[in-house]
């Protein structure tokens, strides 16, 4: 096992929540407008030339915002990803905290939007902190996969999977690509998409315990430093939230049915804890694939028992 019980269970968790946070967000768009110019006045994704358009433009932006993060990864301008980030956290958190006000029957929900999101995407990026990094994370993906599913159908859906599984095993297994832009992001961008929770062993949690009454609990910057304590990481990258979001929120609109939409997140979720189970520690995986599969046979079973049923 990669991570011990209690981690497995607390990311399994997370990952769980953020997929019905985002079912329930992307219900709501699929009834009201998105907000802040996301929406679209008709189904984009019905067109004839839709397809082949997405595709084109999906793959060329893909590469071109790999080269842009490698460039800018050269030339050391973390801050400009920081900017970036912090831009795209307040409109993904903005829409999806839009429709509980909308729900909520609150005035300007959208502006509300975001003012809050405004306020966690500054805490998320020029802030350090696991807890309000985790809870912003909850509301990212959600309005993301909103905004995707709006124009995306479930044949582009299952090519973009088997697509970005690909390009995950490549990234991940051969090229060492994931990793390094990972250990960027949370080395010198400061900011990391996705789940992300800091744990250590007994020996660094007793001298963490002991700095801590030494220093009244306010450890210097500098003492944690020069202690060279090794702090460990378990991490689910934010891609693999994300599309598994959007696998659901797809088979949503397309089914109409949120039962289905269920099954799908059921079978994801079980294909994420086989590949927590089964994996070893200090090796990275590819996520994509075992979450493409287990979304697959998801897909496969629900549109089967609609049929039936």
């Amino acid at each position: 096992m990669k991570y011990n019980t209690r981690l497995t269970l607390l990311l399994l968790g997370m990952f769980v929540l953020v997929q019905l946070i985002s079912l329930y967000i992307v219900g709501f768009y699929l009834e009201n407008p998105i907000p802040y110019g996301f929406n679209h006045t008709q189904d984009i994704s019905e067109q004839p030339s839709f397809t082949i358009n997405f595709l084109a433009s999906f793959l060329s932006s893909f590469i071109i915002a790999v080269l842009l993060i490698f460039f800018l990864m050269k030339l050391k301008y973390a801050w400009f990803m920081r900017i970036w980030f912090f831009i795209v956290v307040i409109f993904a958190i903005g829409t999806s905290l839009n429709a509980f006000f909308v729900k909520a029957g609150w005035i300007y929900p959208s502006i509300l939007g975001l003012v809050f999101g405004t306020l966690l995407s500054y805490f998320k990026v020029f802030k350090r902190n696991p807890l309000m990094h985790n809870f912003s994370e909850l509301l990212i993906y959600p309005g993301i996969a909103a905004i995707f599913v709006s124009i995306l159908n479930l044949p582009i859906t299952i090519i973009l999977l088997i697509a970005i599984s690909i390009y995950d095993i490549w990234a991940v297994w051969h090229s060492g690509v994931m990793q390094k832009m990972a250990k960027y992001q949370i080395n010198k961008v400061g900011v990391f998409s996705g789940f992300l929770i800091p744990y250590a062993n007994k020996k660094v949690k007793q001298k963490i315990k002991a700095l801590r009454l030494k220093y009244n609990n306010k450890i210097p910057s500098k003492v944690i430093k020069n202690s060279k304590l090794k702090i460990n990481l378990a991490i689910l990258g934010g891609g693999d939230i994300a599309f598994s979001a959007i696998a659901a929120g797809v088979f949503l609109k397309t089914t109409g049915n949120i039962y289905g939409a269920l099954i799908v997140t059921l079978f994801t979720t079980l294909a994420l804890t086989y590949l927590f189970i089964f994996s070893e520690k200090k090796k990275f995986y590819p996520a994509m694939p075992y979450l493409t599969t287990g979304m697959f046979i998801g897909m496969l079973i629900a549109w089967l028992l609609l049929k039936i049923i």
